[in-house]
């Protein structure tokens, strides 16, 4: 008896761990669920450099190098990524969500500008983005970023290389980091 006692209390404890794991994984605020949504390849691709990562940049514009950090963190219920970007202490936020199975990305730049960007590769270890056509930007009067590229090491995935392009005072320059996940 005693033992069909303790066998009862190990099930229900089981049934009862799964049941609150399964449900962790749903949003829901009050008592309204939210509904899955299905992300596209270039939002998990993005999902796999969660955490926060830190190195250096060398500007070719100046040859300077500077600190530098990105801290990439999942929210609105796992349907946004937010990126902190710091570079040599000005901090600037880039979002990257899906709409209608596209990833869209935008990018709140210290430069003033807001522009929006599309996936132009997405395989193995790179992915890369380009100027959207939604930024109508003139590079003769105006500064903005125009792509970003990811690459990571493939044998070792918490170290990448990023480079951008960048539209400064109608100049094109170009920045590289080498970057390592600290968390």
């Amino acid at each position: 008896m005693k033992i069909f006692k303790i066998a009862t209390i190990l099930l229900a404890s089981t049934v009862l761990s799964y049941s609150a794991l399964a449900q962790s994984d749903r949003t829901v605020i009050g008592d309204v669920e939210m509904p899955e949504v299905q992300n596209s390849k270039a939002f998990d691709e993005i999902k796999k450099r969660l955490g926060k990562w830190e190195g250096k940049m060398t500007q070719y514009l100046t040859g300077d190098v500077f600190d530098v950090s990105y801290e990439w963190k999942l929210t609105s219920g796992g349907n946004t990524i937010s990126e902190t970007i710091i570079e040599d202490g000005v901090e600037m936020l880039t979002t990257y969500s899906d709409k209608d199975g596209e990833l869209v990305i935008k990018h709140y730049c210290a430069l003033g500008t807001e522009p929006i960007f599309k996936v132009s590769q997405a395989s193995g270890n790179v992915l890369a983005i380009d100027l959207d056509n939604r930024s109508d930007f003139n590079p003769e009067v105006q500064s903005f970023v125009t792509d970003m590229k990811w690459t990571t090491d493939p044998e070792n995935p918490n170290i990448m290389i990023f480079e951008n392009s960048v539209h400064l005072d109608g100049e094109l320059t170009n920045n590289r980091a080498e970057i390592r996940k600290i968390n």
